[in-house]
C-alpha cells in the first residue's frame, strides 16, 4: 500500500509540473499562445518542425526590452552620476559644453548634442579603468542609485514577464543571449545576476581596449574611443561573428533591433520574432514612433506583414516589474 501511495504520489506530482504555467506574468491571448506553441513545436522530437538543442539560440535586446529606457538610457544616468563625481574630485575634466550640460544635468543640451555627445559623455566617464574596476564601480552605482520617477533601484525594473520567457525557453534547452546597443562591460557587471545570464552570454557595443601590466598586474583597460557599435545592422553582424549561429528566436523593441529580428526570421525552419511595444503609461512608460529613446516606428509598421508578434504590454503583461523584497 505504502509503495502504491508514493507511486501515486509521484504521478501527482509530475502531472502538476506538467500543467504549471510558464508564463504566469503573461495574460491569456495570442502573444502567451504563439510563444508556447512555438516552443512545444520545436522541442517536439516528433514534431516536423523539431529543432536540435544545439541550434535552439535565443536573443535579446535589453534596453527596452528586459528593463526599462526611460527617459533616458540607464547607462547613460549611471554615465551622468559618474561624471558628476569626477568633476567634484576634478572640475578641469568638464572640457566642453556637452561635458559641461552633462554635469548640471541639463538633459535638454545634452540630448541636443546628439549621439556624438552622449558618447563624448560615456568616453569620459568610462574610459581610463581596468575591466574590473569599471565592473566595481557599475556595480557599486547598482546598489545604492534609484530611478528618479520610479524610485527603485534600477536593476529592479527589470520586466518579470521576460524573466519568466527566459526561463521558459531555457527549461525548454534554448540557450539564450543578450544582444543590445548598450555598452557590453556595463551589462556584464549584473545580467548574470538579475536575468541568470553568463556574461559570456552578453553581445553588447564596447569602446576600444588594452593590454596593460599595471603595477605587475596584468589587466585589460578601457581606452577612449569606440570600437562597435551594436546596433541596426551591426547586431546580426556581431551574432554572427561571436555565435557562428543564426537564432531561431529573437526579440527587442525598438527600430534597432529591426535587423536582429528580420535576419533570425529569414532563416530556414521554424523562426519566432517579437517586439515589446511600451503601451502602458500607468504601470511604465507608453512610446513609439515619436520617443527620443527606443523609437519604434517602422517595426510598428511591418510587424503584422513579417509575422512577428507584437507584445503590448498594458495587454499582455499582468504585472511589469517583480515585486520587491
Amino acid at each position: 500500500m505504502k509503495i502504491l501511495f508514493l507511486a501515486f504520489l509521484v504521478f501527482v506530482l509530475s502531472a502538476t509540473g506538467a500543467l504549471a504555467d510558464p508564463l504566469p506574468s503573461w495574460n491569456p491571448g495570442a502573444a502567451k499562445q504563439r510563444i508556447v506553441a512555438f516552443v512545444d513545436r520545436v522541442t517536439d522530437p516528433q514534431s516536423s518542425h523539431f529543432v536540435p538543442a544545439d541550434e535552439r539560440v535565443a536573443v535579446f535586446d535589453n534596453d527596452g526590452t528586459l528593463w526599462s529606457e526611460q527617459p533616458v538610457y540607464f547607462q547613460l544616468m549611471f554615465a551622468l552620476d559618474r561624471l558628476r563625481e569626477m568633476a567634484q574630485a576634478d572640475p578641469s575634466i568638464l572640457k566642453s559644453d556637452v561635458l559641461k550640460a552633462a554635469n548640471a544635468g541639463d538633459m535638454k543640451a545634452l540630448m541636443a548634442a546628439g549621439t556624438k555627445g552622449l558618447l563624448e559623455v560615456v568616453t569620459a566617464t568610462h574610459s581610463g579603468l581596468a575591466v574590473d574596476e569599471f565592473n566595481k564601480e557599475v556595480r557599486a552605482w547598482l546598489k545604492t542609485a534609484q530611478h528618479p520617477t520610479k524610485k527603485r533601484g534600477y536593476d529592479t525594473l527589470i520586466y518579470q514577464p521576460m524573466l519568466e520567457l527566459m526561463r521558459y525557453l531555457r527549461d525548454e534547452g534554448f540557450k539564450t543571449y543578450i544582444v543590445s546597443g548598450g555598452g557590453v562591460h556595463f551589462m556584464r557587471a549584473f545580467v548574470e545576476r538579475a536575468y541568470k545570464i553568463p556574461p559570456e552570454q552578453v553581445i553588447g557595443s564596447a569602446g576600444k581596449s588594452s593590454y596593460q601590466v599595471r603595477d605587475g598586474v596584468p589587466v585589460i583597460m578601457k581606452d577612449p574611443g569606440i570600437a562597435f557599435i551594436d546596433d541596426k545592422e551591426g547586431k546580426p553582424v556581431a551574432i554572427d561573428s561571436k555565435l557562428g549561429r543564426r537564432p531561431i528566436f529573437a526579440a527587442g523593441n525598438s527600430d534597432g533591433d529591426f535587423q536582429m529580428l528580420e535576419w533570425t526570421t529569414a532563416g530556414d525552419g521554424p523562426r519566432f520574432a517579437m517586439i515589446i511595444h511600451h503601451t502602458d503609461a500607468e504601470r511604465e512608460w507608453a512610446y513609439d514612433r515619436e520617443s527620443h529613446v527606443g523609437k519604434l516606428d517602422r517595426g510598428l509598421e511591418e510587424a503584422g506583414q513579417r509575422g512577428w508578434q507584437l507584445v503590448d504590454m498594458k495587454r499582455d503583461w499582468s504585472v511589469v516589474y517583480p515585486r520587491l523584497p
